[in-house]
């Protein structure tokens, strides 16, 4: 695993790189002009490294890739744009709230004004026109850029590094499903991928109908083919006050279940299939579930019929999993 720590300034990048180091075994590497390239082997861990520049850091780290790296060298989308390409890479941000940051500095550099650091900020984070503000290669900082690509955004709002590394502890950085996901992740990433070509005016829901870990057919919310969509006037009960769970007879829309069970047919399903949803499937939709002979529905969210879904799915045999997405910004 190689992390790349990028960050806003004061916000504790390296107090994070020092964490993986003295509690996890880290080897930093840092960009350092005129230092010894890595080469060969694998550096001993939680020892300073010097490289001339990125190109020979990527190159040793692929071919120690599953040594674990960290370095705050990487700040440019120039720089950092290779790397993401690489499974073992994990590009993290960190920030915090402008004032923490400030009194941090301010202890560097007793004489700087809040207005100042708020200057110097913009500039590295925004790039501002005419700033002298620089990376140390001589190209501007496009820091925001680097932030958006972070798998994992860290807020350090915290007055001590007890605190920060309890924290960190809570993350846990190390997870592996940070690289790679598993298959209930991936699953339920598509479901959700599959809930925004919803247009249904109440909720968008996506499902994934899995057998073998193979994907069968996906399914989202909305009106029947042919009719006027739900976002067009098509099903007046979306479109009025009714909540959820209330006068659904008199929604006409196909549910996201139903559109992959629908489209996969009793066949194709097989006793082993999971259906993956975003949102915990309705009473009605659960009637189908248990009919098609879906062995197992793993939803995130929950909604108004969850308990009576799941009564009735227990008794057609259907297990029943929640599952809770990662939080990239922690």
């Amino acid at each position: 695993m190689f992390i790349a720590l990028v960050g806003t300034p004061s916000s504790g990048k390296h107090a994070v790189l020092d964490y993986l180091v003295q509690r996890h075994g880290f080897t930093r590497l840092d960009l350092a002009p005129n230092a010894v390239a890595v080469s060969e082997g694998e550096p001993e861990r939680g020892v300073s490294l010097g490289v001339d520049e990125w190109v020979p850091m990527l190159d040793a780290a692929t071919r120690a890739w599953r040594a674990r790296h960290v370095t705050t060298s990487l700040r440019t989308w120039e720089d950092i744009e290779p790397w993401l390409k690489r499974p073992w890479f994990l590009l993290v941000g960190v920030d915090g709230p402008l004032r923490a940051r400030f009194e941090r500095e301010r202890r560097r550099r007793p004489a700087l004004t809040l207005d100042a650091f708020v200057d110097e900020h913009d500039a590295f984070l925004h790039g501002s026109a005419g700033s002298a503000t620089s990376t140390g290669t001589g190209q501007q900082s496009d820091l925001a850029r680097v932030l958006t690509a972070a798998a994992l955004r860290i807020s350090n709002g915290f007055s001590d590094l007890d605190g920060l590394y309890r924290h960190l502890d809570t993350v846990n950085l190390l997870n592996e499903e940070r690289l790679r996901p598993g298959w209930d992740l991936y699953f339920m990433t598509l479901a959700s991928l599959a809930s925004h070509r919803s247009n249904c005016m109440k909720r968008r829901v996506g499902a994934i109908l899995v057998r073998g870990k193979r994907i069968i057919s996906t399914g989202y919310n909305g009106t029947p083919r042919g009719a006027r969509n739900c976002n067009e006037g098509g099903c007046a009960r979306c479109n009025g006050p009714a909540k959820g769970g209330e006068n659904l007879g008199a929604c006409f829309c196909l549910h996201a279940e139903e559109n992959a069970l629908l489209e996969a047919g009793r066949e194709r399903i097989g006793p082993d299939s999971v259906i993956y949803c975003n949102t915990c499937p309705c009473l009605l939709c659960s009637v189908k579930i248990v009919q098609c002979g879906v062995r197992e529905v793993v939803y995130n969210q929950s909604y108004s019929m969850d308990t009576a879904s799941a009564a009735l799915l227990a008794e057609g045999g259907v297990i029943l999993r929640q599952m809770n997405m990662p939080d990239d910004h922690v």
